[in-house]
């Protein structure tokens, strides 16, 4: 079983695949820092930004259906190419115009709408490229890439923008979108399934929806996901009033207590590229579940900011399994002809779920306090966790996957 680092040396197309989202999710979050500066510095309203967090984030999530239909309609690798050509013509008009808000939010929206079609384009062409036996360590390392990227893009904004300014880093942003596109050209083509010629776009978004409320392990894998998400995604906030608040530390412990779970979540994909493999996905699912959940249970009933510290930086490791295993778990269960649309649901759902659980857990932290919310938050998604370690197995022993 080779290494991640042996297979990307070993795997050309992979290589291509990774290399080119560490690209484009580098530049992402290093623009998405200056647009934040650049709308709060021009507009003064943090409903500017939230808007802004709104147009880039929850309003792509709703069009998962489309966007996954997109991925099974055409060739993957022109899919992925034209995508990283819109955001990179998006970014270049906002960097030359720095338009006032209206417009900056359209061309924030065509971006981030690219950008959710990528998604899915992206993982359905993983199993393309490598045999099944090599598929966790490949996720791994995918995931490893983009996380890094993403965490290290903010690094890199707050060197570059005192030197450049808010239309330096876009521009270099737009450049690393190209960039990308250059590198995917290295990918094989990846043409689709005949048996989706003839479909309209809608036809074949609701035939995804149709195959994942139709096929019980595939159903049980995504509303697993989805509810982990729902239950826990209001942790960026209740971890800053944590700090703040509770704790009353400073700025600094609001920053160790938000970069623990990048910590955690990289240090799980590099351990996951060497031991993947050799685990069971259904348990590693579970487990990822069952961490990233009882996490912030934990988390809540910290004591001090480095418990929680050292806590937040474990449940790191859970969402890292999350991610690995369940990409795997879908890539062998789901016929290549609709797993683009299976990831374009999954992704478009645990957006919408990242929103209703900010919206929720809001209201819970006006209503009670932080370590409240945290326990609150991990405790119901321990339930969800208990429900998917019941009903997978069942389903997977029961059910054999469907094909389109």
């Amino acid at each position: 079983m080779p290494t991640a680092f042996g297979l990307l040396r070993a795997n050309r197309p992979l290589r291509a695949l990774f290399t080119a989202r560490v690209i484009s999710y580098g530049g992402d979050a290093l623009s998405l820092v200056a647009l934040m500066l650049h709308v709060a510095a021009t507009t003064g309203q943090g409903v500017a930004v939230a808007l802004l967090l709104l147009v880039g984030d929850f309003v792509p999530a709703l069009t998962g259906p489309l966007a996954g239909a997109v991925a099974d309609r055409f060739d993957r690798r022109r899919v992925m190419v034209v995508c990283e050509l819109v955001q990179a013509a998006a970014v270049l008009a906002i960097a030359i115009a720095l338009p006032p808000l209206g417009p900056l939010l359209v061309l924030v929206g065509v971006r981030a709408l690219a950008g959710q079609v990528f998604q899915p384009a992206s993982r359905s062409a993983v199993p393309a490229l490598v045999g099944d036996r090599d598929l966790e360590t490949a996720n791994s390392a995918v995931g490893f890439g983009a996380n890094a990227a993403e965490a290290f893009g903010p690094l890199l904004a707050a060197a570059l923008l005192p030197v450049m300014g808010v239309r330096g880093v876009l521009l270099v942003d737009a450049a690393s979108f190209l960039v990308s596109a250059l590198v995917l050209i290295r990918v094989p083509s990846l043409p689709p399934s005949p048996s989706t010629a003839g479909e309209s776009l809608l036809a074949q978004a609701r035939a995804g929806l149709g195959y994942i409320l139709r096929t019980r392990p595939v159903r049980v894998v995504a509303l697993g996901f989805v509810a982990v998400v729902a239950c826990n995604g209001v942790d960026d906030v209740a971890l800053v009033l944590l700090a703040t608040e509770t704790f009353q530390a400073g700025d600094s412990a609001v920053g160790l207590l938000l970069g623990a779970v990048g910590i955690g979540l990289l240090a799980g994909y590099a351990l996951l590229t060497r031991f993947a493999p050799a685990a069971s996905m259904t348990a590693l699912l579970v487990g990822g579940f069952l961490v990233s959940s009882a996490g912030n249970l934990l988390t809540g009933l910290a004591w001090a900011v480095t418990a929680a510290f050292a806590v937040q930086a474990v449940r790191g490791l859970g969402l890292a399994a999350m991610d690995v295993a369940s990409s795997t778990l879908l890539q062998r269960l789901v016929p290549a002809p609709l797993l683009g649309r299976v990831f374009g649901n999954l992704y478009g759902a645990i957006g919408i779920a990242a929103a209703v659980s900010y919206l929720g857990g809001g209201l819970l932290l006006d209503a009670t306090d932080a370590p409240t919310t945290l326990v609150v938050a991990g405790g119901l998604g321990v339930l969800a966790t208990a429900a998917v370690a019941i009903s997978l197995p069942r389903a997977l022993r029961s059910t054999t996957p469907q094909s389109p």
